[in-house]
């Protein structure tokens, strides 16, 4: 019996590890930080052996294939090890393709991946297609191939970090929706390593497939004018004269806003196009659309102000675009744990539309220092109690305060689900 060994029991490696058994393998899970209870006890039940705080090296390298978690970095010593004694290593999408003829849509991007992935499903659902979510939001691509009926269609998000672990993974249709900056310390710190990763996700596509892509992302036209792309290409732009829209679907009637929500609304239709889906149901699908929380999430109206929370806007591109979607003077709040940003971009955004700046985070001395010149009202806070309240301040009937950081948020939160939920938590008090 083949045997086969997962690094890491989150999501992904719980998820691989079920879809494992459920296929005839012995499976062994290895995690070096303690398993969260409740993937015990999943494991548990399905008799799943595993390991919890600990990597024992002499276990997983009688492995005849190790599926590793897309959070573990390929530079760790085990991986070179495990390497070296020539044992395959693959991501969990990779793993759970391979027990599938359905169709995949599989949606990456530095910015909007969770909100297209969201939507490209809405709208599958809405027009009557057999159709599930998963992959890097929800459940991992692995467990809804354990725990489902095989699907017709499946939409899924997909991270860099999953798409360097893949070899013949192949989706019908790949969304490529834009890239910046993100996450170069995985990359050695070379954007076009990083871009290379983003490509992988056409590598074995042929010219039966799709792949729908942004006309104006620098590095998308960058590597396409020296890369050959096998799929047939959709290039959509982001300023929305095409006729995917024009005409023929009313974005005015959906929840998203902002431009760059209307290029992945441009994306998850063109999809649902690809894929037979009517224009009515795709009208009904983009009226009917709630997106997910922390982008861009309208959270109240107190005295006249909108609270906004874009909590997910971990990079300067996001807050780009959410920038770009402000209608009304805004007080921003912006920090956290810096990844090396360069503010440049946000600058003519801020002279246009911010009135004050609020820094929220443990060290905000790179923000100060850049946007001082730029803003004329900025201040420094350590809390979110203290942020919200010192963005109140700034606030007249008619504004807008949009919390949209930038940054990481482990300075001072759990992740960014954490954060957005404690400026929900604020804002709801100044209503009392």
């Amino acid at each position: 019996m083949k045997k086969i060994v997962i690094l890491g029991a989150g999501e992904s490696g719980v998820g691989a590890a079920l879809l494992a058994k459920k296929q005839g393998f012995d499976v062994f899970v290895s995690d070096k930080s303690p398993i969260k209870e409740n993937f015990k006890a999943e494991l548990d039940e399905a008799q799943i052996a595993y390991e919890s705080g600990v990597h024992t090296e002499g276990v997983i390298l009688t492995a005849d294939e190790v599926i590793k978690s897309p959070g573990i970095p390929e530079k760790i010593a085990l991986i070179h090890t495990i390497q070296r004694h020539h044992i395959p290593i693959v991501s969990e999408i990779e793993f759970a393709s391979r027990f599938t003829n359905a169709k995949i849509v599989g949606i990456t991007g530095s910015n909007g991946k969770t909100t297209t992935t969201s939507l490209t499903y809405h709208i599958f659902k809405t027009g009557g297609l057999d159709v599930a979510v998963g992959g890097n939001i929800g459940r991992s691509f692995a467990r809804l191939l354990a725990e489902e009926p095989e699907h017709e269609f499946y939409v899924l998000e997909l991270s860099s970090f999953q798409l360097d672990g893949i070899h013949t993974f192949r989706p019908f249709i790949s969304i490529l929706l834009n890239i910046t900056p993100d996450h170069l310390d995985r990359y050695d710190y070379k954007m076009a390593n990083y871009v290379a990763s983003k490509f992988r996700i056409t590598m074995n596509q042929t010219e039966d497939d799709i792949f729908i892509t942004n006309k104006e992302d620098l590095e998308i036209k960058k590597f396409r004018e020296t890369n050959i792309i096998q799929p047939n290409e959709w290039v959509i732009s982001t300023h929305f004269d095409s006729d995917l829209l024009r005409g023929r679907f009313d974005m005015t009637k959906s929840n998203l806003r902002g431009p760059h929500n209307y290029f992945n609304a441009s994306c998850a239709i063109a999809a649902a196009i690809v894929c037979g889906v009517s224009d009515a149901k795709i009208q009904l699908g983009l009226e009917t659309f709630v997106n997910a929380p922390h982008r861009l999430e309208f959270v109240a109206n107190v005295k006249g102000t909108d609270y906004i929370n874009d909590s997910k806007a971990t990079n300067v591109d996001s807050v780009y675009w959410a920038l770009s979607a402000m209608k009304r003077p805004t007080v921003l709040i912006l920090g956290g744990q810096d990844k090396g940003n360069d503010y440049t971009p946000l600058d003519k955004l801020v002279r246009e539309k911010v009135k004050a700046i609020v820094c929220m985070g443990v060290d905000n001395k790179k923000l100060l220092e850049h946007f001082t010149p730029i803003v004329k009202n900025i201040e420094e806070t350590h809390s979110m109690a203290d942020a919200v309240r010192v963005a109140a301040t700034y606030t007249e009937g008619g504004d807008t305060v949009l919390l949209a950081p930038a940054c990481a948020s482990f300075d001072l939160f759990k992740n960014y689900e954490d954060r957005g939920e404690q400026f929900r938590k604020v804002v709801s008090a100044l209503e009392l």
